[in-house]
């Protein structure tokens, strides 16, 4: 199981400290959660860790190997899988080409040349049939049968982020950054996304590093949290600790305190 480690990490723009000195760890198939305020550095953080943004000091650890001076399609070769806040996803293409695509870094041939195999060598083809087995399971695992064939395009918002989450699952990431995932989601579609990022953490054993402004979904689902607030760490422990600490109620949870007891 993968160890993840964050060492001293800070980025400044313009003069501003997104991110000031900030450390912690996530060990095995866990779900370690991220919360602050909005401009505290979550995000941030995961552009550091993905390659995005390269940090003006400290470390970025994956079983101890860094990730620093790495590309974004470099450290995801490493290990590092990622979603969005904002969906990404090739909208003019069907969800199986989408998921495919997750594939690229397993890939010795061609993406887009799935047909053509049949005619070319044993073992380009035998690489084309296995990809697509482990997109099928994916398509399985998310309950996205219905819609493999359809384009991206067409499907409701809820449907896009699980096509997302599953692009992401199909790298076979050590870890799994998950920005925003309930994002945008009714009642009923974040009640399944907190079965579906349970499941994964089981049946695929990644460490997960979430992001998530729903405080029900994090209280829930978390193994640990970390709570920043402009740029730095105030509090980390289990649900039940952070969501009594008195830095992070004053910071970020507010009149949401009473929600959660």
């Amino acid at each position: 199981m993968a160890h993840f480690k964050v060492e001293n990490l800070s980025i400044s723009f313009g003069g501003l400290k997104a991110v000031n000195n900030v450390s912690f760890e996530a060990e095995g198939n866990v779900i370690f959660s991220i919360i602050g305020p909005n401009g505290s550095g979550k995000t941030t953080i995961f552009n550091m860790i993905s390659g995005i943004y390269k940090p003006d000091n400290g470390k970025i650890l994956l079983d101890d190997e860094s990730l620093l001076g790495y590309s974004p399609d470099k450290i995801a070769r490493k290990g590092v899988a990622r979603t969005f806040q904002n969906i990404e996803l090739f909208t003019n293409a069907t969800v199986m080409d989408n998921l495919m695509l997750g594939r690229h870094i397993h890939m010795k041939t061609g993406i887009w040349t799935g047909a053509a195999l049949w005619g070319r060598r044993a073992r380009s083809a035998r690489e084309e049939i296995k990809n697509r087995e482990i997109v099928e399971e994916i398509i399985d695992f998310l309950d996205l049968q219905s819609a493999r064939d359809q384009f991206v395009a067409n499907l409701p918002y809820g449907k896009r982020k699980l096509v997302e989450l599953g692009r992401a699952l199909a790298l076979e990431p050590k870890i799994l950054l998950l920005d925003e995932p309930s994002a945008g989601m009714n009642t009923e579609e974040k009640e399944d996304l907190n079965i579906w990022i349970k499941d994964i953490k089981e049946e695929y054993k990644i460490t997960i590093l979430l992001i998530e402004h729903d405080m029900n979904m994090i209280m829930g689902i978390s193994d640990r949290i970390f709570a920043m607030n402009q740029g730095e760490k105030i509090a980390e422990g289990s649900a039940a600790e952070v969501q009594r600490h008195p830095e992070v109620i004053k910071a970020y949870l507010g009149e949401e305190e009473r929600c959660l007891k």
